[in-house]
């Protein structure tokens, strides 16, 4: 293994550190005056604290002798081929698996399930999100083969998003707008975000600054679309299963 892989690690170690610091204070003053947690619980959060500290470093390092330049590599590649219509149907397994790996996404659907007792099951939440983003990453391809304002995108999609929150529930309008956070973790914001702007400094008419940034705005934007109409989805379903139970009291009244 050639050293230089780990060049500048320890700066990446201490910013790590300087992240994990706060929340390692407040931990222990919870600990000291209300939680009084046993030493064997003790422990186990200490041995989460440092595999969070090597696993964010670790991770950090490889962004950036990795994800960067492989990502910027890749999009100055596929920015010069002859069909530039075959970088839409690439940007969307790109954005769907981007996600579907994504670790914060994760955690997200994990929670959902156990908060809603298994009502929102993680696999469908999980295509959902990974469905929405994979079709925002192929209109960011879009934006940049037509030069495309992300305007066009943006504005609409959010006075879509608001039209639908009146016709989802409560539950999937709190978890849509948490996803569009989640979802540009760091699998997009490292890797896609290096692809485009390197995809844009090779296509003619495209500036890296204008028209490689804006896709992790529209990332954002994918979830709480997809989200929502999974709402307005099983908010019908849970219509027709109240009409069906109401029609079906009505005839065990009628034949008694």
């Amino acid at each position: 293994m050639n050293i230089h892989i780990f060049e500048g690690f320890t700066e990446i170690m201490l910013e790590v550190a300087t992240a994990l610091f706060p929340l390692f204070v407040l931990f222990l003053i919870f600990q000291l005056i209300f939680l009084k947690l046993p030493m064997r619980k003790l422990l186990d959060i200490a041995i989460g604290f440092i595999l969070t500290f090597l696993g964010l470093a670790l991770f950090l390092q490889g962004v950036h002798i990795g994800f960067l330049p492989v990502g910027e590599l890749i999009g100055e590649k596929i920015g010069t081929m002859s069909n530039l219509w075959l970088l839409i149907p690439i940007g969307f397994i790109l954005g769907f698996f981007a996600v579907y790996a994504e670790p914060a996404v994760s955690v997200l659907i994990h929670q959902v399930e156990k908060v809603s007792g298994g009502y929102i099951p993680q696999k469908i939440l999980l295509y959902t999100l990974s469905i929405g983003v994979g079709l925002s990453i192929a209109l960011s391809m879009v934006r940049i083969v037509y030069g495309f304002s992300i305007w066009y995108f943006i504005l609409p999609g959010y006075i879509i998003a608001l039209i639908m929150v009146k016709y989802s529930s409560k539950t999937f309008t709190s978890i849509a707008f948490d996803s569009g956070g989640v979802a540009t973790g760091p699998m997009t914001a490292t890797f896609l975000l290096a692809l485009f702007v390197g995809m844009a400094s090779v296509t003619e008419g495209r500036d890296p600054l204008l028209d490689g940034f804006g896709m992790v705005a529209l990332v954002a934007l994918a979830p709480i679309l997809s989200v929502l109409t999974l709402g307005i989805l099983y908010s019908r379903k849970e219509k027709g299963q109240n009409a069906r139970s109401k029609a079906g009291a009505e005839v065990n009244h009628h034949d008694r």
